[in-house]
Protein backbone atom coordinates (compact mmCIF):
# COMPACT_ATOMS: atom_id res chain seq x y z
CA UNK A 1 0.00 0.00 0.00
CA UNK A 2 1.55 3.35 -0.86
CA UNK A 3 1.14 6.54 1.69
CA UNK A 4 0.90 10.17 0.08
CA UNK A 5 2.96 12.59 1.15
CA UNK A 6 2.83 13.48 4.88
CA UNK A 7 0.51 15.68 5.64
CA UNK A 8 0.08 17.87 9.21
CA UNK A 9 -2.55 19.61 10.72
CA UNK A 10 -1.66 22.37 13.69
CA UNK A 11 -4.17 21.67 16.59
CA UNK A 12 -4.93 24.58 18.33
CA UNK A 13 -2.47 24.25 21.12
CA UNK A 14 0.09 23.93 18.80
CA UNK A 15 0.20 20.50 18.52
CA UNK A 16 0.70 18.63 15.05
CA UNK A 17 -1.12 15.85 13.95
CA UNK A 18 -0.21 13.75 11.04
CA UNK A 19 -3.17 13.53 8.65
CA UNK A 20 -2.10 11.44 6.48
CA UNK A 21 -4.13 9.16 4.36
CA UNK A 22 -3.83 5.60 2.59
CA UNK A 23 -3.85 6.31 -1.34
CA UNK A 24 -3.89 3.07 -2.30
CA UNK A 25 -6.34 3.06 -5.77
CA UNK A 26 -8.24 0.17 -4.88
CA UNK A 27 -9.21 1.65 -1.08
CA UNK A 28 -12.99 2.38 -2.07
CA UNK A 29 -14.96 4.20 -4.32
CA UNK A 30 -15.54 7.95 -4.29
CA UNK A 31 -19.00 7.10 -3.72
CA UNK A 32 -18.04 5.03 -0.18
CA UNK A 33 -16.04 7.50 1.13
CA UNK A 34 -18.25 10.55 0.55
CA UNK A 35 -21.03 8.10 2.50
CA UNK A 36 -18.15 7.64 4.93
CA UNK A 37 -17.41 11.55 5.28
CA UNK A 38 -21.05 12.37 5.84
CA UNK A 39 -21.27 10.02 8.50
CA UNK A 40 -18.59 11.72 10.50
CA UNK A 41 -19.95 14.72 9.60
CA UNK A 42 -23.10 14.08 10.78
CA UNK A 43 -21.38 12.49 14.46
CA UNK A 44 -19.93 15.60 14.88
CA UNK A 45 -23.05 17.75 14.88
CA UNK A 46 -24.12 15.69 17.75
CA UNK A 47 -23.74 17.78 21.06
CA UNK A 48 -24.95 15.98 23.96
CA UNK A 49 -26.03 12.28 24.29
CA UNK A 50 -27.15 10.44 27.37
CA UNK A 51 -26.70 6.41 27.57
CA UNK A 52 -29.12 4.00 28.46
CA UNK A 53 -32.76 3.62 27.80
CA UNK A 54 -35.82 5.44 28.80
CA UNK A 55 -38.73 3.46 30.35
CA UNK A 56 -42.39 4.99 31.95
CA UNK A 57 -44.52 2.82 33.86
CA UNK A 58 -47.31 2.47 36.05
CA UNK A 59 -47.61 0.07 38.67
CA UNK A 60 -49.75 -1.40 41.21
CA UNK A 61 -48.67 -1.36 44.91
CA UNK A 62 -49.63 -3.99 47.35
CA UNK A 63 -51.99 -2.68 49.56
CA UNK A 64 -55.05 -4.70 49.01
CA UNK A 65 -57.22 -1.83 49.29
CA UNK A 66 -55.90 0.50 46.86
CA UNK A 67 -57.38 1.97 43.96
CA UNK A 68 -54.63 0.24 41.70
CA UNK A 69 -56.65 -3.12 42.80
CA UNK A 70 -59.91 -1.11 41.61
CA UNK A 71 -62.31 -2.48 38.50
CA UNK A 72 -61.22 -0.78 36.51
CA UNK A 73 -57.50 -0.10 38.00
CA UNK A 74 -56.01 3.51 38.74
CA UNK A 75 -52.19 2.78 38.48
CA UNK A 76 -49.60 4.17 40.22
CA UNK A 77 -46.96 6.77 38.32
CA UNK A 78 -46.27 7.22 35.55
CA UNK A 79 -43.01 6.81 36.77
CA UNK A 80 -40.27 7.66 33.92
CA UNK A 81 -37.00 5.47 34.62
CA UNK A 82 -33.74 6.05 32.90
CA UNK A 83 -31.20 2.66 33.40
CA UNK A 84 -28.00 2.57 32.45
CA UNK A 85 -24.75 0.91 33.21
CA UNK A 86 -22.04 2.55 35.47
CA UNK A 87 -18.54 0.65 35.92
CA UNK A 88 -20.16 -2.39 34.97
CA UNK A 89 -23.17 -2.04 37.37
CA UNK A 90 -26.71 -1.32 36.28
CA UNK A 91 -28.17 2.27 37.61
CA UNK A 92 -31.63 3.43 37.84
CA UNK A 93 -32.96 7.09 37.99
CA UNK A 94 -36.53 8.11 38.36
CA UNK A 95 -36.88 11.18 36.07
CA UNK A 96 -39.62 13.99 36.62
CA UNK A 97 -41.58 14.69 33.38
CA UNK A 98 -39.64 18.32 33.38
CA UNK A 99 -36.12 16.36 32.97
CA UNK A 100 -37.72 13.83 30.61
CA UNK A 101 -38.31 16.88 28.77
CA UNK A 102 -35.69 18.22 29.55
CA UNK A 103 -33.08 15.31 28.38
CA UNK A 104 -35.42 13.52 25.57
CA UNK A 105 -33.21 15.00 23.13
CA UNK A 106 -30.20 13.87 24.34
CA UNK A 107 -31.40 10.37 24.61
CA UNK A 108 -32.27 10.95 20.89
CA UNK A 109 -29.01 11.42 20.07
CA UNK A 110 -27.53 8.94 21.89
CA UNK A 111 -29.86 6.48 19.98
CA UNK A 112 -29.00 8.59 16.28
CA UNK A 113 -25.41 8.52 17.50
CA UNK A 114 -24.94 4.46 17.76
CA UNK A 115 -26.98 4.60 14.68
CA UNK A 116 -24.75 6.64 12.74
CA UNK A 117 -21.33 4.60 14.31
CA UNK A 118 -23.44 1.39 13.02
CA UNK A 119 -23.02 2.96 9.58
CA UNK A 120 -20.00 3.92 9.44
CA UNK A 121 -18.29 1.05 10.92
CA UNK A 122 -20.28 -1.60 7.74
CA UNK A 123 -19.04 1.40 5.28
CA UNK A 124 -15.16 1.15 6.98
CA UNK A 125 -15.71 -2.74 6.81
CA UNK A 126 -16.39 -2.51 2.92
CA UNK A 127 -13.45 -0.36 2.25
CA UNK A 128 -11.53 -3.12 4.08
CA UNK A 129 -12.44 -5.78 2.74
CA UNK A 130 -12.70 -4.39 -1.27
CA UNK A 131 -8.72 -2.75 -0.52
CA UNK A 132 -7.24 -5.74 0.50
CA UNK A 133 -9.73 -8.56 -1.33
CA UNK A 134 -11.33 -9.91 1.99
CA UNK A 135 -14.07 -11.89 2.52
CA UNK A 136 -16.48 -12.45 5.08
CA UNK A 137 -16.97 -15.71 4.33
CA UNK A 138 -16.58 -18.87 6.64
CA UNK A 139 -13.85 -21.01 5.19
CA UNK A 140 -14.66 -24.14 3.80
CA UNK A 141 -12.96 -27.15 5.20
CA UNK A 142 -11.35 -29.77 3.79
CA UNK A 143 -12.78 -32.71 3.14
CA UNK A 144 -11.21 -36.41 2.68
CA UNK A 145 -11.48 -37.78 -0.46
CA UNK A 146 -13.79 -41.22 0.13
Amino acid sequence: MSYSAITQKQNRDNTITDTTRPTHHNMTNHSSEQQRLKLAHEIAQIDAALPGSLVIRSTRCGKPTCRCKADPPQLHGPYIQWTRKINGRTRTRLLTPEQHARYQPWFENAHRLRQLLAELEELSLQAANHAEGWTDEPRKANKPDN
